[in-house]
């Protein structure tokens, strides 16, 4: 007998996605979604496609993990000479996707973006295993470089802090995005998908409405 792998998804929502329904809040409401996303057992909820533009409109798109969630927006953290943290150096704006297959639920962001403050760098960094520290300090992000390069730079990291804790780097840090357009996407039959967005209006004030699939 062949094994199958195929995905198994969770069947359609009895109840439809509607304006009236989703908290006035997106961060709140994204998180209740996030929530539900861990609960049902989502591979990896916190993983989020991050797309940047250029000035002259180049655009470029890669995975990270949200680690760091509040009012003010998601953050992820990365090596800031990486080359997504120079293209939002000149261009601090960016979008987000969060595809929860399992679910049927997809979120789209679209916001500003600013970088986090050291302390809450250094907070997020004293979680991470010693050897995710090493790594960090080893690597040139984005640059060219050879794996025998590599081994050797992780080499020399060892034994600068053999017997310790790698400390925070200086070119090391967090980026928050903090949305101004929000979507929800919940999939249904017949692909009569249901959409709402958030779109803000002003500093506080945000608007709802639902969208045509």
């Amino acid at each position: 007998m062949v094994e199958s792998h195929a995905l198994i998804l969770a069947p359609f929502p009895a109840v439809t996605l509607t304006v009236d329904a989703v908290d006035a809040d997106p961060i709140a409401q994204f998180r209740r979604w996030y929530d539900e996303a861990v609960d049902a057992g989502v591979k990896q909820p916190d993983a989020m496609t991050l797309a940047t533009a250029t000035p002259t409109g180049e655009v470029t798109a890669r995975t990270v993990l949200m680690r760091g969630l509040d009012e003010r927006g998601m953050t992820f953290f990365t090596n800031l000479e990486s080359a997504k943290a120079r293209v939002l150096d000149v261009n601090p704006r960016a979008a987000l996707v969060f595809h929860w297959r399992e679910l049927e639920r997809q979120v789209r962001v679209a916001g500003t973006v600013v970088p986090v403050a050291r302390e809450e760098a250094v907070a997020y960094w004293n979680t991470r295993p010693r050897g995710h520290r090493v790594s960090a300090w080893a690597s040139p992000q984005s640059s060219v470089v050879t794996e025998a390069e590599l081994t050797t730079r992780v080499a020399e990291v060892e034994s600068r802090f053999a017997g310790t804790d790698p400390p925070l780097p200086p070119f090391w840090g967090g980026y928050r995005v903090t949305p101004t357009e929000l979507e929800l996407w919940q999939g249904r039959p017949d692909r009569l998908h249901d959409r709402v967005r958030y779109r803000r209006d002003g500093a506080d004030r945000w608007i709802r409405e639902r969208l045509a699939p």
